[in-house]
């Protein structure tokens, strides 16, 4: 169920895992330690590297795995560890 505009929580990224490789182009999942994201939502992740540099990843889609962990699909991912500001339907 889409949570709606505005939403917006701290979360970890937990795991990554690679969904596609297409023509030179990947995608991936990442699993956060919590989520606000549901079905049908997109959104973003925002994360400051080392160096300061703020760093922004589109969450396109939400999948569910057979064991009901939700995971966030993104064409950059963040390493595990990665503490995220993330907002639902911001894209």
């Amino acid at each position: 169920m889409s949570v709606g505009v505005g939403v917006e929580f701290a979360a970890v990224v937990v795991d990554i895992r690679e969904e596609s490789r297409v023509a030179g182009r990947q995608r991936w999942q990442m699993a956060l330690d919590r989520t606000e994201f549901g079905a049908g939502d997109v959104g973003a992740l925002e994360a400051v590297a080392p160096s300061g540099v703020r760093l922004i990843v589109p969450v396109l889609s939400i999948a569910v795995d057979a064991a009901g962990e939700v995971w966030h699909v993104v064409e950059k991912p963040l390493a595990a560890g990665t503490a995220v500001t993330a907002r639902v339907n911001a894209i």
